[in-house]
């Protein structure tokens, strides 16, 4: 079977007989010309008519779809700017707490992670970024010092978001990780789980995928009881329903409930949070549930403290 390639001009007509209202010509030309049809196509999904994904809803138009991924793409900014801001937190306290306890060069003993052959592959990550650094700190402890590892608090200064999860969370002393997970007021499960999280989180972002109503297939584990103020912030599923509906839970909404929280632990005075609350009420109204968000979300504390 062939599917040749369309023109942009045919693209457009495509759309119209589709049933989708058109203002400018020109403007959509423009879009498709500097964004693939395909990347913009699964943004049109909210437009169409149930169980009729090529035939849009009356009135949908263009711009409904454009606006939506215009969205979606401050969103990961948005995202990525947080995500880097927990990555470099967690990377300086994951260093200082193992480098006290267990020594400089403790993350290369295999006694100190659990499954060493899980922490193989992390060495192995590890010594090909090392190897692949430019960092002037690298080749001075390299050549001037003669260290073919250098100390933790090097390490994760070129370690990727993976190494560090994989040695925050595979770290063999519940209470060292603990020491990491105190500075966020979390409980060491909770906050490697969501670090873990993430970095998925993260990775989608930065190759410029959809990211609004994606559902994530890693979650996290929900705080319930530490800090004591998150829980009545969350969209959880009922007991009994974990099977059912559109599991809200791998939705981005309670990813963005708890970067707001680590985003005032990391940096309390800055604007973040208050600029995904003004970026979220951009969205239409009738979008909000594809994030996951409770039809109350705006009453929630967390997010009346941004209102």
């Amino acid at each position: 079977m062939s599917k040749p390639a369309k023109t942009y001009k045919e693209q457009i007509e495509l759309l119209i007989s589709r049933g989708l209202a058109i203002q400018s010509i020109d403007f959509v030309e423009h879009c498709l010309a500097h964004h693939n049809y395909y990347r913009l196509s699964p943004y049109r999904f909210p437009f169409t008519i149930e169980g009729k994904p090529d035939c849009f809803s009356p009135g949908a138009t263009f711009e409904d779809i454009w606006d939506l991924y215009v969205f979606d793409r401050e969103l990961r900014h948005l995202i990525l700017e947080a995500t880097k801001r927990v990555e470099i937190s967690c990377r300086s306290r994951l260093a200082y707490e193992l480098g006290h306890a267990l020594g400089e060069l403790s993350y290369i003993e295999y006694s100190n992670f659990q499954r060493s052959d899980f922490h193989a592959g992390t060495l192995s990550r590890l010594k090909e970024e090392l190897d692949r650094s430019k960092e002037t700190f690298v080749g001075h402890h390299k050549n001037n010092l003669g260290m073919m590892w250098p100390p933790i608090w090097v390490i994760v200064e070129v370690a990727s978001y993976g190494s560090v999860s994989s040695l925050l969370t595979r770290v063999k002393e519940p209470r060292l990780r603990q020491a990491v997970a105190n500075s966020y007021f979390l409980d060491e499960s909770t906050f490697c789980s969501l670090f873990h999280h993430l970095s998925i989180v993260r990775n989608t972002a930065a190759h410029h995928s959809r990211l609004w109503n994606r559902k994530f297939a890693v979650k996290f584990k929900l705080p319930r009881k530490k800090p004591d103020y998150l829980w009545v912030n969350f969209h959880h599923e009922p007991p009994g329903e974990k099977d059912k509906g559109q599991k809200q839970e791998r939705h981005i909404y309670n990813t963005l409930v708890l970067l707001i929280h680590l985003m005032h632990c990391i940096a309390p005075d800055c604007d973040w949070p208050l600029r995904l609350h003004r970026h979220l009420l951009t969205l239409k109204p009738t979008l909000y549930s594809n994030m996951g968000f409770p039809d109350d979300w705006k009453e929630r504390p967390i997010w009346k403290l941004l209102g």
